[in-house]
């Protein structure tokens, strides 16, 4: 009897937060995001809930690498957790993998971890895997997917994703690739798009701009913004209108200051 791929759900599915997927083929098995959830308004004294890891720390010895799909901390947040008890390579982009390097410095890790970067288009074998990285639009740099191939076939792991027809930077989705995928068969698609089921669609990235003008313009008031530290596009809109009208900018949050670091030292942001 030919051997079964397993897909292993450890959190992220039906909920907001803490994705971490498993896939098991042949003796082993690579992970798909290791990240963190936010506490309900009832788990007092709880700052982060992380998934449990005990199924990944008994079969550490099969695990050949951790994929990320995206720097979003429900994906990425939970890595410092897992890597005290598994140690394996780390693959991810550009941008996510910067944003990991600053908690492996913060948990003291660096010198422990192997983080390999990778573009999109790139493929890894790991173990009985391969791995595809596949450009997506997301509201962060440097978003895939992953094409997932074993012997017995290919699942499409989208990771975070919309398609945006004209986004800031980086493309839109590389739909080409995508279809080409499908028509070659695909056993399984693993689909993660926030609100999916909702009718209508989302307006492209873009569109953000003509409204952050239109606030700024006539303004002689201070201007507060607040927006996700990881949405670097929207960050350097508000920058861009901001010179536009002569205004300075200040910048706040821990995890504001952290994504500005990481993304001007890569060249996502000016």
């Amino acid at each position: 009897m030919a051997e079964k791929l397993k897909i292993i759900s450890l959190g992220g599915l039906n909920e907001i937060g803490k994705n971490l997927t498993v896939y098991e083929y042949g003796g082993d098995m690579i992970i798909v995001d290791v990240g963190m959830g936010f506490p309900d308004d009832d788990m007092y004294g709880i700052d982060v809930v992380i998934p449990d890891f005990s199924y990944l720390i008994k079969n550490k010895d099969r695990i050949r690498g951790i994929f990320l799909t995206h720097g979003h901390e429900d994906h990425i947040g939970s890595i410092p957790y897992l890597l005290r008890d598994v140690n394996v390579p780390i693959y991810a982009t550009r941008m996510t993998a910067g944003l990991v390097k600053l908690k492996l410095e913060e948990h003291r890790l660096v010198n422990k971890t192997k983080l390999i970067t990778c573009e999109a288009g790139e493929t890894v074998k790991a173990g009985k895997f391969t791995v595809e990285f596949i450009h997506v639009n997301h509201s962060i740099a440097d978003a895939c997917g992953f094409a997932i191939k074993c012997a017995v076939g290919t699942v499409i792991h989208t990771g975070d994703f919309k398609i945006d027809p004209t986004p800031i930077q980086g493309g839109m989705i590389d739909l080409g690739r995508l279809g080409q995928l499908g028509k070659e068969g695909v056993l399984a698609l693993l689909a993660d798009s926030t609100n999916v089921e909702r009718p209508g669609f989302t307006k492209s990235e873009r569109s953000v701009g003509d409204s952050f003008d239109a606030l700024f313009r006539g303004c002689e008031q201070r201007i507060i913004i607040t927006t996700f530290a990881s949405n670097v596009d929207r960050i350097q809109q508000i920058i861009d209108v901001a010179a536009r009208y002569g205004r300075k900018v200040a910048v706040t949050g821990r995890s504001m200051e952290n994504a500005m670091k990481v993304s001007t030292e890569l060249g996502y942001m000016k």
